[in-house]
């Protein structure tokens, strides 16, 4: 009899624990979105590579909300910020960047997320980091297509590769 009701206290006090740390947990009742995707994206139809990132909201949106994206710029010098409306009936958000070049594989990239309000107060902050999976120099040295029906591009005439021998290469010493 003593041995059950030792157990009995023992399941007692870990459900009275987990209760107790269950409430402690951070429920993010504050947050308005969250980072639902994020990637580099390698467009090798069109020779160009972007950041995308993916938010989902966790609160109904507001009309009049941005988010204002600062990425770090692979090529080094001043980051890219790009301002962009939220749109309220959106089920999800995309934010991505112009194309960008000096991209390389397995280095980490700093990405900063502010969503403001219409008169341009914080309501959230998010930072984090985006790595590719990736290097740039993957890509063709131009896009592979042109015009809107997707035509052959004829400067890449006989290099199926998308390599040209005497393309200049962006200056990526300043790489960060």
């Amino acid at each position: 009899m003593l041995r059950k009701l030792s157990r009995s206290a023992l399941v007692g006090v870990a459900l009275v624990a987990a209760i107790a740390l269950g409430a402690c947990r951070d429920t993010g009742k504050d947050q308005l979105f969250a980072i639902s995707g994020k990637l580099f994206e390698f467009n090798y139809r069109l020779a160009i590579a972007t950041y995308v990132i993916t938010l989902k909201p966790l609160r109904p949106m507001v009309d009049g909300q941005v988010a204002v994206v600062s990425f770090q710029n692979p090529a080094g010098g001043d980051p890219i910020i790009v301002n962009q409306k939220i749109w309220p009936k959106l089920p999800h958000i995309t934010l991505t960047s112009p194309p960008l070049s000096c991209v390389v594989k397995d280095k980490p990239y700093a990405v900063s997320i502010r969503i403001q309000d219409a008169s341009g107060t914080l309501l959230q902050s998010i930072d984090t980091t985006m790595t590719s999976s990736e290097d740039q120099t993957m890509l063709p040295d131009r896009p592979l297509v042109i015009g809107p029906k997707y035509e052959l591009n004829p400067d890449l005439a006989g290099h199926p590769d998308g390599k040209l021998p005497d393309e200049p290469k962006p200056d990526c010493s300043k790489a960060t």
